[in-house]
């Protein structure tokens, strides 16, 4: 395992990144998911990601369940705050004041730690005053429960602005969380330069496009039995974008490639991203332990510029670079 700088800070954060997104509390076995926390603990993995709404607070504590037996200093935990939670009340959503102040204390309880490393705001929230938001984020850090601050999908004037406050706060805004991938691009044109002028790191997800960059969907054939395109309890609304012939017939032009270089599809998607100087770390996901292993050995990898030029080749125009796209919801949920 290689490690990196997590923005302008001295954190260090494993390369390959643990995250429990789709998985701990409701694809997969408790058992099975620790067997998966066991096995990135084995490949080297230091960093795990998870929030407060994924499975409705379930994931944190199967994570913190997980790791319970490990020196807490030799790890890097990260949580989210803003989804709906619990009853999903009229405060259990959002940025304002109290819902980060009454999480934070909810997601260290789950998770058995008396700390995270990194508290993310998971979307931007248009209806509280990033003055609130960002000052509650400063006594969470003051008060010794989280030591950076970090967000997810925000648009490159969000981040500015986030960073300016924090700054102003004493308080370091160090990451941005968003979904980037040799298919999903929007965040090259805006996001990244922003991000690595303000010295803001990316912490990507989905590096592998939901496994649509595994190969093993083809274009014209039936959907794989077990799948996460077959389930209905999330990963196959997740994924659906990418399931397009067009989109599914680039991808399988990546295999030579793969081959080439003796590596898996999955490592050379995950590889990918970590090429980009701004991407700290790339979140992997596993609803098996073998899985965790196989993503992990991606780190590390460099390929060559002609590399990254034939795979920009492969994908052609079917890789979306609109940076309009960058998730910013102009409403709380329901």
């Amino acid at each position: 395992m290689e490690f990196r700088y997590l923005g302008n800070s001295g954190l260090k954060i494993s390369e390959i990144i643990y995250g429990n997104w789709l998985t701990h509390g409701s694809q997969v076995e408790n058992d099975t998911a620790t067997q998966s926390v066991r096995a990135a603990l084995d490949a080297g993995i230091t960093t795990f990601d998870t929030a407060d709404a994924y499975a409705n607070t379930v994931a944190e504590q199967v994570l913190g369940d997980a790791l319970a037996s490990e020196r807490r200093q030799s790890l890097e935990i990260f949580t989210k705050v803003y989804w709906p939670t619990g009853p999903k009340g009229h405060n259990d959503v959002g940025l304002s004041r109290k819902h980060i102040l009454e999480s934070i204390d909810g997601s260290l309880q789950r998770l058995g730690t008396d700390y995270v490393d990194l508290y993310q705001a998971h979307r931007y929230d248009s209806e509280t005053p990033l003055e609130e938001t960002m000052q509650a984020f400063a006594d969470v850090v003051r008060q010794g429960k989280a030591l950076y601050i970090g967000v997810s999908e925000w648009t490159a004037d969000q981040l500015r602005a986030g960073h300016a406050l924090a700054k102003d706060l004493g308080i370091q805004l160090i990451s941005n969380q968003p979904q980037y991938s040799m298919l999903w691009r929007v965040i090259e044109k805006k996001v990244v330069p922003t991000s690595a002028e303000l010295g803001i790191s990316q912490i990507v997800w989905s590096p592998v496009a939901q496994g649509v960059l595994t190969g093993k969907y083809k274009p014209g054939a039936p959907l794989p039995e077990g799948s996460r395109a077959t389930d209905e309890k999330g990963g196959a609304g997740a994924i659906q974008s990418f399931m397009k012939d067009d989109v599914l017939t680039a991808v399988q032009r990546l295999q030579p490639i793969a081959d080439e270089l003796g590596i898996t599809m999955a490592q050379l998607a995950v590889a990918w991203v970590l090429q980009n100087p701004n991407v700290a770390g790339a979140i992997v996901g596993a609803s098996r332990p073998e899985q965790v292993k196989s993503n992990a050995e991606a780190a590390g990898i460099r390929l060559s510029g002609d590399v990254l030029a034939r795979i920009d080749e492969a994908v052609g125009d079917v890789a979306e670079t609109d940076p309009s796209l960058t998730v910013s919801p102009a409403k709380r949920p329901a």
